[in-house]
């Protein structure tokens, strides 16, 4: 008798509601305005423009998005080549993405982390760290980092081929 109750169930409930494909689809199309914390909807919002010096003293506009880092704004931008860096890990990290940045910008980022400056002190021929250098992989571009200027190095010579 219980299997027998059993099975009309699967056809009570076939006739109750519509099969799936027959139901209409909800949307939520509300109005709000964005949550804040969810970060924003429109990409413009999120543009960080700021300006790299080449190695022969060209200087280029060069535009990323906040929360992108500033490596991956550099090679969109074609200053430095994409199969040099392959990965933004600090643990795949060769120094191939090191840039100068100035000290006015400098303060406005966060300090360098102890592998960060490991690998910029192991990268320099003489073993000493360079105030103004930074990992491209390592610095995340923010708003306040509008207008920021970078120099990007020449290659060093034992990296050139």
């Amino acid at each position: 008798m219980a299997i027998a109750a059993l099975r009309r169930i699967p056809l009570h409930l076939a006739r109750s509601h519509p099969p799936l494909s027959l139901r209409p689809l909800a949307r939520s199309c509300s109005s709000s305005s964005p949550d804040p914390s969810s970060g924003s909807s429109k990409v413009a919002d999120r543009v960080v423009k700021l300006f790299a010096v080449d190695p022969e003293g060209s200087k280029h506009e060069v535009i990323g998005l906040a929360g992108q880092t500033l490596l991956r704004a550099l090679i969109n931008a074609g200053l430095i080549d994409p199969a040099s860096h392959r990965l933004e890990e600090i643990d795949a990290c060769s120094a191939d993405c090191e840039v100068h940045i100035s000290q006015e910008w400098l303060d406005k980022l966060p300090p360098t982390s102890h592998d960060e400056s490991y690998i910029l002190t192991r990268a320099s021929r003489n073993r000493i760290l360079n105030k103004h250098a930074r990992l491209g992989c390592q610095v995340v571009l923010q708003p306040e980092l509008q207008g920021m200027v970078v120099a990007v190095p020449e290659p060093k010579p034992w990296d050139t081929p």
